[in-house]
């Protein structure tokens, strides 16, 4: 036998197959990226576009307002053309969009502060009760529907069941500012257990982070549940209770896999919808972030103020949307897309 023939033979069929394999799963994670670059440069675009648009359909003339009381036309004017509110639409598209790539939003219409450095003073607040509120949120949520629906299994404690519904929904049912304002009577201004506003000391973002994570944590513990209840009814889990696993461990290493991919998907929307519900529990707080800052620029019409800071919780909110997109495409490349999988 020839050595080129003897090489073929050693070669296993299995070989080929997994570097075919390979090559395919490479090629899905290069689509996989360009598809979620393209949606980012997409929203991207949009934002920016929608951003310019939409403040000027705010009643009032900002110019009016940064001239101050008792300016007379002459001035006003003036302020106006300072502003570059007098150039044509398009043009002031144009540089708005290419102060943007520069990473420069411009000034202030009212302080002449940088809106980039504001937007940097106040974002660390905003994240702050942001990201506080998610890791509660599935600190609790998840191992209360996973209880909830391990007490109930079987039609076990209905009483519990129905309370854990009637409660969660309730809770949710109610807005965000009622919540918010309930907070601040019940343990700011009756019990004077934490401040009413203002973000001074560590107690004072008890208040907003639990106005802001009651709502998604009824959400999330009613899905954890739902799915918890559909997995232990799978064969799997009755042949790991026939193998006489603790509960503990059954649940630990069968169900609680089984939650991640949902778990992660919503706790992924929610932290993005966080950012901008944060709008409405930062001005009942009076929270120095991000969300105070959007309510103040509007009334007072400052535009590079406004359009700033949607810009940014924007690109924000669709950013962790890819990120969480990413996490469960390397859990389970199959969220990569497509309709087969074969490596």
């Amino acid at each position: 036998m020839t050595a080129p023939s003897i090489a073929e033979a050693s070669r296993t069929p299995g070989a080929g197959a997994g570097s075919a394999g390979s090559r395919y799963l490479r090629h899905r994670w290069v689509g996989f990226s360009l598809r979620r670059l393209g949606g980012l440069l997409l929203s991207f675009a949009v934002l920016v576009t929608v951003t310019f648009l939409i403040v000027p359909l705010i009643p009032g003339d900002p110019a009016v307002i940064a001239a101050g009381e008792g300016a007379n036309p002459a001035q006003i004017a003036a302020v106006r053309a300072e502003l570059g509110l007098d150039l044509p639409l398009l043009t002031q598209f144009l540089n708005y969009a290419s102060g943007v790539l520069r990473l420069d939003m411009g000034a202030s219409f009212i302080s002449g502060e940088s809106v980039s450095a504001l937007i940097f003073t106040r974002f660390p607040f905003t994240a702050e009760i942001a990201l506080l509120a998610i890791v509660l949120v599935l600190a609790i949520a998840v191992p209360l529907g996973m209880a909830v629906a391990i007490l109930t299994r079987g039609g076990r404690n209905r009483w519990l069941d129905a309370g854990f519904n009637f409660v969660t929904s309730l809770i949710y049912s109610v807005p965000q500012y009622v919540v918010a304002t309930l907070l601040v009577v019940v343990f700011a201004v009756t019990l004077r257990w934490f401040p009413a506003a203002g973000a001074a000391t560590l107690n004072s973002l008890v208040l907003p982070t639990a106005a802001l994570m009651l709502g998604p944590a009824c959400v999330i513990s009613r899905i954890v549940r739902r799915e918890t209840a559909a997995v232990l009814e799978k064969d799997y889990i009755r042949t790991a209770h026939g193998w006489r696993l603790s509960v503990l461990r059954t649940n630990a290493r069968y169900v609680l896999p089984n939650l991640v991919t949902t778990t992660l998907t919503l706790s992924g929307l929610i932290l993005a919808a966080q950012l901008g519900g944060a709008v409405v529990i930062e001005t009942v707080f009076a929270w120095p972030g991000l969300g105070q800052g959007i309510v103040n620029a509007i009334l007072q019409r400052d535009y590079p103020v406004i359009r700033g800071i949607i810009l940014v919780l924007g690109l924000l909110a669709t950013l962790i949307i890819i990120l969480v997109d990413l996490i469960l495409a390397i859990i389970d490349p199959r969220n990569l897309g497509g309709t087969t999988y074969d490596v």
